[in-house]
């Protein structure tokens, strides 16, 4: 996979699909920082090393082209994917987070994408990443409440 892809050229080499409605010509984003897509977010590791840690349970697992499933929305609606050219990104899950937030950690030495029918596709940059759940905080009747972001 090259770094320069499109909606359609990503669909077509994963065999994953995303709503006619979004624009099949679109160039995919390639970050090498932060990033968010529904109710994922991606995060540097060296931002949150000193917090997630993989543990004697993590295992790893190569991410094929065809993908890895992360997480599927609530109501077991779409899911977000993880796809990369064979052998070059590595997904190791569970990982010790008292956060209780990371789904996994990510090394990459090639860009790696993020797939989700609603949402279409960011690529992640080579490095190392901490994929989870992203939270947002709320005010409640009484006090301030926390939940996770639902998609």
């Amino acid at each position: 996979m090259n770094s320069i892809m499109t909606l359609s050229d990503l669909t077509a080499l994963t065999g994953l699909d995303v709503f006619d409605y979004l624009d099949q010509e679109v160039s995919v984003p390639v970050i090498d920082g932060m990033q968010a897509q529904g109710d994922l977010i991606v995060v540097p590791y060296s931002l949150v090393a000193d917090v997630v840690t993989p543990g004697p349970w993590t295992r790893s697992e190569n991410v094929p082209l065809s993908g890895v499933e992360l997480l599927r929305s609530a109501a077991g609606g779409n899911p977000h994917s993880l796809v990369a050219d064979e052998g070059m990104c590595i997904w190791s899950t569970p990982v010790n987070d008292p956060r209780r937030l990371a789904l996994g950690i990510l090394d990459t030495r090639v860009t790696a994408y993020l797939i989700h029918p609603e949402h279409g596709a960011t690529g992640i940059a080579p490095g190392r990443y901490v994929i989870g759940r992203q939270r947002e905080r709320g005010v409640g009747r009484f006090f301030e409440r926390s939940h996770f972001v639902v998609d």
